[in-house]
């Protein structure tokens, strides 16, 4: 018998199950979310700023000399020539055709146009002087200077001295450049704050472009033998020419890493104190300790190098050591401290006037007390100046004697580590070669038919390289003027004067036309 009552209670029944159902099915499918109150974030100052006062003071004379010098530090990208067996390649074009994209050919290698090294520098002049160490610029082709307002230029090497891993290089922009103040770095205390900047970059990359580091000074009058260990077993100098490496670092705790050689360490008042140079490391990455070349010898090696396109280094001719705690006791010293007198070098400029086992203890009233400062100290001055020595003489202990030695010239100029300047062609200048377009070739690179030039190579780091010009597209026009054969390339190349703006119209396989602005180097 039909209930009614008992029908619409069984739907009912039906309904809310069938409802307890769903709700369960969506809340397992993430259909239904359950609302959370926001919880409450504290965003107010746990340290009043009174507390904190010096170190925001501190914070923001950092912020200031950033902003202040870096626009004089420059990016610096050296390119060295590759070795002679890695440039008798027969086929130019092997890379590009046998080696497919993201490896190399089986049993191929690529033909190398030299590796890229590089490091920093610093403007010191508005006319382009740029200070940066020996061993960033040494044996390079080609030489690029990265600014800051994303122009670069090419740099030609004014001088090196690898003797005490210092280099000029000039670059010519057209305009006055921003300028770094060179400072005194005798008046350098252990314990100042210092920054490093550096400009490191990769290729024509900005990665990691003005890095800026900060340290206190660590130590002063830091000997490493670095320098005299390179060249020692370099061929060119040797064990003759190693003493006359002069070191004397000075030491950090700011963040120097490779890139950054060259570059400036500067002090609170934002002047230059030295030249980011060395790491003791044995990884080649920073692990504590940094070392900067006091900039009153990067100066004094600079006015020579921009006056003589080398240095002319004085000598005092003696063989000297530090001054050991047994130096000490042994002659009767009143502190453990000088400079002590090895040897006189025979008819030298301290012939007669120095004698073995005398201990230096002052140069011009200004006390040294380590051989690497009173190397740095004699470095400072020129041939044929003279020096006023205080000297502890055996046997005379309490009574420091006066000694003036009239300074010679060192004997290393007999070589020069400027970067000789060979004659080129323009492609040459410009980094990029070109080949005619045959019938092989159209049909190894996809050209519909033959006729014309493509070009066949790029050299890394040259200014075509640098505007990612492409190997294997056609040239059809330098500028206005039309080519179809390397000797009108070259004819219409060398109608560019140095610094201008020369365009190379290209087309690739597929008819698709490009053109590439590059600014030919002088």
């Amino acid at each position: 018998m039909y209930d009614p009552l008992r029908a619409k209670a069984k739907i009912a029944l039906y309904t809310v199950v069938a409802f307890l159902f769903g709700l369960g099915l969506a809340s397992g499918m993430g259909w239904t979310r359950s609302t959370y109150a926001l919880p409450t974030v504290e965003d107010t100052p746990q340290v009043s700023p009174a507390a904190v006062a010096p170190a925001r003071d501190l914070s923001a004379a950092f912020v200031n000399l950033a902003h202040t010098v870096t626009p004089a530090v420059v990016r610096i990208q050296s390119r060295l020539p590759a070795q002679a067996d890695e440039q008798q390649v027969p086929d130019i074009f092997r890379r590009f055709f046998d080696v497919p994209r993201g490896g190399q050919g089986q049993g191929e290698s690529p033909p190398s146009q030299g590796q890229l090294a590089g490091g920093s520098g610093f403007i010191f002049s508005p006319d382009g002087y740029i200070l940066t160490n020996n061993h960033v610029v040494e044996g390079a082709d080609q030489i690029l200077v990265y600014l800051p307002d994303r122009r670069y230029f090419q740099a030609k090497v004014i001088g090196a001295d690898p003797y005490t891993d210092v280099a000029v290089i000039k670059i010519d922009a057209g305009t006055p450049l921003p300028t770094m103040s060179l400072g005194n770095s005798d008046n350098v205390k252990v314990g100042e704050w210092v920054l490093a900047i550096g400009n490191p970059g990769f290729g024509s990359s900005t990665q990691l472009d003005y890095t800026v580091t900060a340290g206190i000074v660590s130590a002063r009058g830091r000997g490493l033998g670095l320098l005299q260990d390179e060249l020692y077993n370099d061929p060119k100098y040797g064990p003759s020419k190693a003493p006359y490496a002069i070191e004397n670092f000075i030491q950090t705790d700011a963040v120097i890493n490779p890139g950054n050689s060259g570059g400036p360490m500067v002090d609170l008042d934002g002047q230059v104190v030295g030249i980011n140079s060395a790491i003791a490391s044995r990884t080649g990455y920073y692990v504590g300790y940094g070392f900067a070349i006091p900039i009153n010898l990067a100066r004094r090696v600079m006015e020579d190098l921009v006056k003589y396109g080398h240095v002319q280094r004085p000598l005092i001719g003696v063989n000297i050591a530090d001054v050991a705690a047994e130096d000490a006791q042994k002659y009767k010293l009143p502190r453990v401290s000088g400079v002590l007198v090895q040897d006189v070098t025979p008819k030298g400029p301290s012939d007669g006037k120095l004698e073995p086992e005398d201990v230096i203890v002052a140069i011009d009233g200004q006390p040294v007390g380590y051989a690497s400062e009173l190397q740095a100290r004699v470095a400072e001055h020129h041939p044929g100046d003279q020096l006023k020595l205080e000297v502890y003489r055996k046997g005379n202990a309490n009574n420091p004697i006066q000694v003036t030695v009239k300074l010679g010239e060192a004997p290393i100029n007999d070589r020069t580590a400027k970067t000789a300047a060979a004659e080129v062609h323009a492609e040459d200048r410009l980094g990029i070669n070109v080949q005619p377009l045959d019938d092989q070739l159209a049909q190894r690179l996809g050209y519909q038919k033959a006729g014309g030039v493509v070009i066949s190579a790029v050299a890394q780091a040259s200014p075509a390289d640098q505007r990612h010009v492409p190997v294997g597209f056609k040239l059809l026009r330098v500028n206005d003027t039309p080519v179809s054969t390397p000797v009108e390339v070259r004819r219409a190349l060398e109608k560019v004067k140095g610094g201008d703006i020369v365009s190379l119209h290209l087309e690739n396989w597929q008819g698709v036309a490009s053109v590439i602005n590059i600014r030919m180097p002088s």
